[in-house]
């Protein structure tokens, strides 16, 4: 006993002196999905909220119907039981209030699709993200045409950064800024997810398809391939640094330098007409 106690003790005080930093990440003996740092984000948690009350709703009074049949229709105090076989109130009840259930739940579960699903028209930024066994690459078509790979770092070498979720190169993209990320794959099925942004799409051999992000506030968010893509599935995460906008355009110069020649000089996201992408 005394053992257990120590233990989740020693558990307890891990999660409190937990940095902050690691808000972006799984945390140790979490229940709860991570802060959104998207409005897309947001949108997941309010309706994870709203689907956590209405199950919370139901489990408490199917409940109180069973303590009502055990209390009132046992042998000792019923001990000759009603022959009614049938009741239409109750069945029309039980049919109707369940569809008016499934109607609350789907009508926010629909809006939530599409808001995912459409395509901004004013997107600023486009970036490719391409599965491989096992590490993204990462094509910035808009700035350049720069490509460079991400591949997860060893526990001597991954610093501060989370154990299986740090790379040695971030996806880089501007704060407040509507970026587009076309993934597929070059080899088998993956998936790129980011759980802070409320994304996670299918990257598949010899098909192109898209999501979209704004994040709001600078930081560091991981992600992790979220399809089963072979031995080293587990070893594949995905790391995106949100950064103000001075700061990306330095950062594409430097890119542009390190990962390939770029034809045109880098332009600030923050300079960019609305509905034009960064050339």
């Amino acid at each position: 006993m005394r053992s257990c106690l120590a233990k989740l003790a020693t558990a307890a005080a891990f999660v409190l002196a937990a940095p902050s930093a690691l808000a972006a990440v799984p945390e140790p003996w979490g229940i709860d999905l991570q802060p959104a740092a998207t409005e897309s984000a947001d949108r997941i948690n309010d309706f994870h909220n709203l689907l956590l009350y209405i199950i919370i709703g139901v489990t408490l009074f199917v409940l109180a119907l069973l303590i009502v049949v055990m209390v009132r229709f046992n042998r000792r105090a019923n001990p000759v039981p009603s022959k009614t076989t049938h009741n239409t109130l109750i069945e029309v009840v039980w049919t109707v209030v369940p569809v008016m259930i499934l109607v609350v739940i789907a009508v926010p579960s629909f809006k939530l699709l599409y808001a995912n699903e459409k395509i901004p028209s004013d997107i600023a930024l486009t970036i490719k993200a391409i599965g491989k066994q096992w590490f993204w690459t990462y094509e910035y078509p808009d700035n350049g045409n720069f490509t460079f790979d991400a591949t997860m770092l060893a526990d001597d070498a991954r610093g501060d950064q989370p154990r299986l979720l740090a790379v040695d190169n971030f996806m880089v993209v501007p704060e407040d800024t509507k970026v587009r990320v076309i993934v597929t794959a070059s080899d088998v099925i993956h998936a790129w997810a980011v759980p802070a942004f409320g994304k996670k799409i299918d990257a598949v051999p010899g098909r192109l398809n898209e999501l979209w992000f704004e994040a709001r506030d600078p930081g560091i968010y991981y992600g992790q391939c979220s399809e089963l893509c072979g031995a080293n599935h587990a070893f594949m995460p995905i790391g995106v640094k949100v950064v103000t906008k001075e700061e990306y355009a330095a950062w594409v110069a430097q890119a542009q330098q390190e990962f390939g020649k770029a034809d045109t000089a880098p332009t600030s996201v923050a300079t960019a007409p609305a509905g034009s992408t960064v050339r």
